[in-house]
């Protein structure tokens, strides 16, 4: 198949150059390049995505006294502070 592409011209003069150092044409150096992208996207798909553990061991816990349930206002209470003149 045939078609056109617009390539920067640094990057078309780098690859011309590479392809004719190691004795390719500019069209199998694209289809190698390709090929690899094309392959190392699929197998990057094909793995599950694995988070990363983020605990730490960083003591004790909560302060004493405070409740789960009142993370989410101690997070925010001075929201917006640095904004007020």
């Amino acid at each position: 198949m045939k078609t056109t592409l617009e390539i920067p011209d640094p990057l078309f003069n780098q690859a011309k150059a590479l392809a004719a150092k190691e004795g390719l044409t500019f069209r199998v150096l694209v289809e190698e390049g390709l090929r690899a992208v094309v392959e190392s996207r699929k197998s990057a798909a094909a793995q599950p995505f694995r988070l990363r553990d983020g605990s730490f061991k960083g003591g004790r816990g909560l302060r004493p006294g405070v409740k789960w349930k009142d993370l989410t206002t101690l997070a925010y209470e001075n929201e917006g502070s640095a904004f007020r003149s």
